[in-house]
């Protein structure tokens, strides 16, 4: 397995490309999750988004996370892409994908993945609504940024 395992491109995502790493003759079950771009949110209606990210650091974490699993799921296998850029409605954000001997532990895993990656992956994204538009410092909706957009992110190639 050669392949780069954890990716931020402002490419769209293919959830083939990202499954096929994690396939191995070990691996009984495979799970992926594919976060799109909801139209409504709080009853507010999203025309689209803009995702931001320190892209090295970004998949530093996404890495971290794989460790993370590899840890507490010793025969997973981990593979993460998200994009960023500007997505519309149904485009797909992020693709998940990891496999395990069993099922239960592919589920858990990801389930994993997907919360670890809102709470530490330095991704911001910019909701556009009909009425206006904001940054939201983390995915969790903890953090906003009071100036409209992310600080302190100078480089963000």
């Amino acid at each position: 397995m050669n392949e780069k395992l954890f990716i931020i491109t402002d490419q769209p995502i293919s959830v083939e490309e990202v499954t096929a790493k994690v396939i191995r003759r070990e691996a009984g079950a495979v799970t992926n999750f594919i976060g799109t771009v909801r139209e409504f949110t709080k009853g507010k209606r999203t025309l689209y988004l803009e995702y931001e990210a320190y892209p090295a650091m970004a998949e530093k974490q996404l890495a971290r996370i794989g460790a993370e699993i590899q840890e507490r799921w010793p025969d997973a296998v981990t593979a993460i892409t998200h994009r960023t850029g500007r997505l519309d409605i149904s485009d797909v954000a992020v693709v998940i994908a990891v496999s395990t001997p069993h099922r239960k532990d592919a589920y858990d895993a990801n389930e994993y993945a997907i919360e670890r990656i809102k709470q530490m992956v330095p991704i911001w994204k910019k909701e556009h609504w009909e009425d206006g538009e904001q940054w939201i410092g983390d995915q969790l909706e903890i953090g906003r940024y009071p100036s409209g957009r992310p600080e302190g992110v100078v480089n963000r190639d």
